[in-house]
């Protein structure tokens, strides 16, 4: 589940590190499903051991651990995984550990309950290449221009269209839900028919959004599966106003009712009267 405001506050909960230099690694013993750790734990530990942290950012979905070396640990937690600094959910679901000197933070988590997520050990140039036409441009720095540039030729649907990680970086299920309910757009609409005026309004929202979720360190759901970085919940889910609310009463006009439809195999909330579809 983790979207650009779990991941944002993801890499916030982690800053400290910066500075701190590398002891050691570990992969964690794991009796489920096994993440993907590259390279293997005897090289990674290797490229590793004794390199300082010079910074740690945030691409899309992934956190970022940047070395004095060039390379750079990636953290990809998809839909279960968490970065943490303080005791895991579970012990069982612990994958990797990054653990540090002459910091506050003694060891950095990796811990991931169902193993679809990852942790790379990646030079400049395979960071790159990597990335290379998979990421479009952050959520959080595209301009009204550039995302109605990015999506309006398109004939999909906007609400599919804004999981795109190629031409939006960060924006997933949850959120697109949230920001096509505050933009007042159905989320059937399809990008080539949206109006100028309806692509500012989901730029609007898009940043007021994503900023309000990551003010409340994110969403945890009702799988309580999300946690920050020191294990606690985050707060954004008590402002949802569609996203998992089928057949409740619409937040924002009291008279419509939230539905539930299915997009590219992913469940849709919206408010038929706030987001009444054009013709």
């Amino acid at each position: 589940m983790p979207e650009l405001p779990e991941v944002e506050t993801m890499r916030r909960g982690i800053l400290a590190i910066i500075g701190s230099r590398v002891r050691g690694v570990a992969a964690e013993k794991c009796a489920r499903k096994p993440i993907l750790l590259s390279p293997g734990i005897g090289a990674f530990a290797r490229r590793t051991k004794d390199r300082r942290v010079t910074a740690v950012d945030r691409l899309g979905k992934r956190v970022v651990v940047r070395l004095d070396s060039g390379d750079s640990i990636i953290f990809e937690p998809r839909m279960t995984g968490l970065v943490l600094v303080a005791d895991p959910p579970s012990v069982e679901h612990l994958r990797f550990r990054l653990d540090l000197a002459g910091g506050p933070i003694p060891s950095v988590w990796y811990w991931d309950r169902r193993g679809l997520g990852s942790v790379r050990l990646l030079s400049k140039k395979q960071l790159a290449g990597l990335l290379d036409g998979k990421l479009g441009v952050d959520a959080l720095s595209i301009t009204a221009e550039q995302l109605r540039a990015v999506l309006s030729p398109s004939k999909r649907a906007i609400k599919v269209a804004l999981l795109d990680q190629r031409a939006l970086a960060g924006v997933g299920n949850l959120y697109a839900s949230e920001i096509l309910h505050r933009a007042k757009v159905h989320p059937e609409s399809r990008c080539d028919a949206v109006k100028p005026a309806q692509w500012k309004l989901i730029h609007t929202h898009l940043g007021e959004v994503l900023q309000e979720a990551i003010r409340h360190e994110g969403s945890t759901l009702s799988d309580g599966t999300y946690r920050n970085a020191l294990n606690q919940s985050g707060g954004f889910q008590n402002s949802h106003r569609v996203y998992d609310r089928a057949d409740e009463p619409c937040l924002s006009c009291q008279r419509g009712t939230i539905k539930r439809i299915v997009q590219a195999q992913r469940s849709t909330f919206y408010c038929a009267v706030c987001q009444r579809r054009r013709s």
